[in-house]
């Protein structure tokens, strides 16, 4: 069922009055609700979603609207790829769960994907069952806020990819977040300017965090417990590792903390306890303050520098 509703606002500094309009979503069997109502929906309307379970394949949210979920509604992409693909800026997604895309080593097929786009916010979903959790490429300035990311613990790592992943990305904040059951919990490639803040990323089969080529970076409040290895920051520069914890991430050959080729790092007032080694560095330069004043308790920490 669907049904709209208006609201006009004035658009600061204008004196024209423009029309807002809020659809109204709820499921109706053998029909497709949702779809049709981003379908109509004009640029800054806002979709509700209304609890219940949509199963109308991949949806597509190609203009600036709000999706917005009453009552934790489900979206089932039942296995067929991607489930929410976003091409559009100014996009919100709020309030819903979101299951079932396709395993492929062909194709990065996510929960909710993102292109080339900017100020996405991402706010209160939950993504369950899904090869890639929050998939996003070349976005700027997108907040990814407050979900819960669960993939598969059992499965084997091969039919795993990431929970929260992003590619050339820059200025783009990824805070209090929970990610569990990935290949990498957090995944940063190619991004610059952006923020880790307040997550937590656990049972991972790799890693709670993974950094590659990402340059200007902060990383602060972090959880990274019970992964293969808690955090692999490699081939980076001017990174910020401030007050994280690394807690028993004890895979076969792991650490709580990996530095690969990084320079110019600020990094204190970290805790690791109970990893299968602490801390382990590799060709890392320019450290402010020393490296002496994180905290390594109960494991060993192995360092090593190359000159």
């Amino acid at each position: 069922m669907l049904r709209l509703a208006t609201t006009l606002f004035v658009v600061a500094g204008m004196w024209q009055v423009t029309q807002a309009r809020t659809w109204e979503v709820r499921p109706v069997q053998n029909a497709h609700p949702l779809r049709d109502a981003i379908a109509a929906a004009g640029a800054g309307d806002t979709v509700h979603v209304h609890a219940g379970t949509y199963r109308e394949g991949v949806i597509h949210l190609d203009r600036p609207i709000v999706l917005s979920g009453i009552d934790r509604p489900l979206i089932d992409g039942e296995g067929a790829g991607d489930v929410i693909i976003v091409s559009a800026s100014h996009v919100t997604i709020e309030g819903i769960e979101v299951r079932g895309t396709q395993v492929s080593n062909m194709n990065d097929n996510a929960g909710i994907r993102a292109d080339e786009c900017q100020f996405l916010v991402v706010r209160n979903v939950r993504v369950i069952d899904c090869f890639f959790g929050i998939h996003l490429a070349g976005v700027t300035s997108s907040l990814i806020e407050g979900n819960e990311v669960f993939g598969r613990i059992d499965e084997e790592e091969d039919r795993k990819a990431n929970g929260i992943h992003l590619w050339k990305c820059s200025r783009d904040t990824v805070r209090n977040n929970h990610v569990s059951g990935h290949r990498d919990g957090i995944y940063f490639e190619f991004v610059q300017d952006s923020r880790v803040d307040g997550n937590t990323s656990e049972d991972n089969a790799r890693y709670g965090l993974h950094f590659m080529f990402s340059h200007h970076d902060h990383y602060t409040h972090n959880e990274f417990r019970d992964n293969g290895a808690g955090v692999a920051v490699m081939f980076s520069h001017d990174v910020e590792m401030t007050d994280n914890r690394f807690l028993r991430n004890r895979g076969a050959s792991a650490y709580g903390l990996l530095l690969k080729e990084i320079n110019d790092v600020t990094m204190e007032r970290n805790e690791f306890r109970d990893n299968t080694s602490g801390l382990f560095m590799d060709g890392c330069n320019r450290w402010s303050p020393p490296i002496t004043r994180s905290s390594a308790t109960a494991g060993p920490c192995v360092c090593s520098r190359t000159p």
